[in-house]
């Protein structure tokens, strides 16, 4: 199949939520706040895990690029959201559609490996402490770090060419608010189910190899807290462990909620609202869960407030 289709059309119509003009206006305040929010609560994140020696941990390394790709994840596609919602211009060119698949591809695959390797260095924190900074010293931390961007841009690599190419008979209306594989797949004009097949494959292979590893994990970290009689130490296990458990369960629940729905009208509606969740609240959610829930966090903020408070005296 050429590119005969998208070249002369040129565009795509993301549908988005068009069909329910008064929730637009609605959605465009709420979206514009939350991301501002977003864009605040991940960059504070990043200059704190920066300017705070005492955060120079490779736990906090990982944090600092988890923020930076919540930043990315959500800038692939809330700006264009809220251009399309603001106006009745629903376009997107067919080569913004294809960065735009790319980037949201690739980024949403790196964060799940990350939160992977977030969960293997709580592991070694908890089961092997005397040994932590051996094993995760700056050498293995780039080195895992690069392992998740290499999965994340074959990933992204991959999908696209996939999705891109199907022949759609002059098809562009796209029902949904951004390019996602799923909804480009349904409007081309062939039989789909090779593709569908491998697409899903890919997607449970993506997803489940790291959730596993992360279960492992924490199975791991639960029979070594077993083990441990002190309180106090009980109640470090679960300041290190808590904030990142309750980001996987945010990340991985939503995507497997969203990909085990049938592919009816109904369940589409249900996936923009739930590609929505995760493209703006679970970013917004995850700098405000470890900051409410980790002692190093607020005390890295109150020491920095602290010291521009005494440089703003002087």
């Amino acid at each position: 199949m050429d590119g005969t289709n998208e070249s002369t059309q040129g565009h795509f119509i993301l549908l988005g939520f068009s069909d329910r003009p008064q929730l637009e206006r609605i959605l465009f305040v709420v979206i514009l706040v939350a991301y501002l929010l977003t864009l605040v609560g991940n960059t504070t994140i990043i200059l704190v895990s920066r300017l705070d020696s005492h955060l120079h941990t490779p736990m906090y390394f990982f944090l600092t690029h988890l923020s930076f790709l919540d930043l990315c994840f959500t800038t692939t596609s809330i700006p264009q959201l809220l251009y399309n919602l603001h106006g009745p211009d629903k376009t997107i060119s067919y080569t913004g559609c294809a960065i735009q698949l790319c980037m949201f591809l690739g980024l949403g695959t790196v964060e799940c490996v990350l939160l992977a390797v977030m969960a293997y260095d709580r592991f070694v924190a908890v089961c092997k402490p005397l040994h932590y900074m051996v094993i995760m010293n700056p050498r293995i931390c780039m080195g895992l770090l690069l392992l998740t961007w290499v999965v994340g841009v074959a990933n992204s690599l991959i999908m696209p060419i996939v999705s891109m190419h199907l022949p759609r008979c002059g098809h562009n209306r796209v029902n949904h608010f951004l390019c996602e594989v799923p909804a480009l797949i349904r409007i081309a004009c062939i039989n789909t189910a090779a593709v569908e097949g491998f697409v899903l494959v890919l997607a449970v292979i993506i997803v489940l190899i790291p959730l596993t590893f992360i279960l492992i994990s924490y199975i791991c970290i639960v029979r070594a807290v077993l083990q441990v009689r002190s309180g106090s130490g009980l109640q470090k296990v679960f300041n290190t462990c808590g904030s990142h458990l309750t980001v996987v369960s945010l990340f991985y629940g939503n995507i497997i909620y969203m990909y085990m729905q049938p592919g009816n009208s109904s369940s589409q509606d249900q996936g923009k609202f739930l590609t929505l969740f995760y493209s703006i609240v679970t970013p917004l959610l995850n700098p405000l869960i470890y900051t409410l829930r980790n002692k190093e966090v607020k005390g890295a903020l109150r020491r920095l407030l602290f010291r521009n408070r005494e440089g703003g005296k002087e």
